[in-house]
């Protein structure tokens, strides 16, 4: 090979490394999935945007999974709270080839999407309450927030022992998570010495209460709890405070919303509502996460965007503990996790996926604004 040859080759060669080198970092896909669309689009796009806001974060990062740069890509689909269309979308998502699933959001979709994401051998993480949800014997289920299990127990002796409600009447939505959460509450409340005077139910897709709400008046309950979402909790205490009720009303953390203060407006105040962990501005890594949440989205984080964004760093830190992003490999360091995060200065699972930590804390609706008023424990 004579000189110009030599050198024409070396340039080649020099290119062809120098190519490698800029190569883009290898995609690794992880699903998300919530409702996008529909009464509980605010939910989804919150829950989501934490998860957006964690990967950003990671991949700033330059992480490395089997000794290859990486990049972690979102593949996000909406399941408009639906049961049925989040099992199609589960398995589009398996199919599509995700290492890891943030989601459902929903109990009611997180559940029965779970059994398709341990067949596949899939971590999924959500913001699901339900108790069912860890206790399927899957080895593939996480929690991002407290159980129902742990926010009933706590809402439900609150009320008796400082609240003083003895006569308490109960209504629910029918979905996994509104059930599971009044029944929890009603265990919880009868424990502590409260008597529950009626135990009603509605779906998520009504708006008129009048009718249970006439019946709840003649049982002279102390308190009303609804567990389910703001958009029937709103109208309800609406209606409740029109039929001259003054009975005290409380709800479960899908209740504390800027939307339920707007749609129920001056009837919202008194109403008492639960919520995992403490308040954001107490939160270990609040206030800086509300910094950067506000540069990305030029918007104040709500309700589950440090829980999304916790599980989700989570999630990534024990793949790249592992060096892969093999499920069989980084599940049993998932598992183990203690992690300082957003929420928590020890983010970490016990033996069926729920959080060791269970903080709890009460918020009152006064004036159109949500005000915390106790921190409470729950096991």
């Amino acid at each position: 090979m004579n000189r110009v040859a030599r050198q024409i080759l070396f340039i080649f060669s020099s290119a062809a490394v120098g190519t490698a080198l800029a190569a883009d970092p290898a995609p690794v896909k992880l699903g998300v999935a919530g409702p996008l669309t529909g009464p509980q689009a605010q939910y989804g796009r919150d829950f989501q945007s934490g998860v957006e806001l964690a990967v950003d974060d990671f991949n700033a990062t330059r992480p490395k999974l089997d000794g290859k740069d990486v990049k972690f890509v979102l593949v996000s689909v909406d399941d408009q709270a639906d049961p049925k269309t989040g099992t199609l979308v589960a398995q589009k998502l398996v199919d599509d080839g995700i290492r890891g699933m943030l989601g459902h959001f929903n109990s009611g979709t997180s559940i029965p999407a779970s059994a398709i994401y341990s067949k596949a051998g899939i971590a999924q993480l959500t913001t699901a309450t339900a108790p069912a949800y860890t206790r399927q014997g899957f080895k593939t289920t996480f929690r991002m927030m407290t159980s129902d299990t742990q926010q009933g127990k706590v809402m439900g002796e609150y009320v008796v022992k400082e609240l003083k409600a003895g006569r308490i009447a109960i209504v629910d939505d029918r979905t996994a998570y509104g059930q599971g959460l009044a029944d929890e509450f009603e265990k919880a409340a009868k424990a502590a010495g409260g008597q529950i005077v009626a135990r009603e139910f509605t779906t998520d897709k009504a708006f008129d209460f009048r009718p249970i709400l006439t019946i709840l008046k003649g049982k002279k309950p102390d308190l009303i709890y609804y567990a389910g979402t703001h958009a029937q909790s709103a109208p309800m205490v609406q209606q409740l405070r029109s039929l001259g009720m003054k009975t005290q009303f409380a709800s479960g953390e899908m209740s504390k919303t800027e939307e339920f203060l707007k749609l129920a407006g001056t009837a919202s105040n008194g109403t008492i509502v639960s919520l995992a962990g403490l308040p954001l501005e107490n939160m270990p890594g609040g206030a800086d996460f509300a910094k950067r949440y506000k540069a990305k989205f030029n918007a104040e984080p709500t309700t589950y965007a440090p829980y999304s964004y916790d599980g989700t760093m989570a999630l990534m830190k024990a793949m790249t503990t592992a060096g892969t992003s093999d499920p069989a490999k980084y599940l049993p360091i998932l598992a183990k996790s203690d992690i300082k995060g957003v929420t928590t200065n020890h983010l970490a699972y016990d033996t069926y996926g729920d959080l060791r930590e269970a903080t709890i804390t009460v918020y009152q609706a006064d004036n159109g604004k949500w005000k915390p008023i106790k921190t409470l424990g729950g096991k």
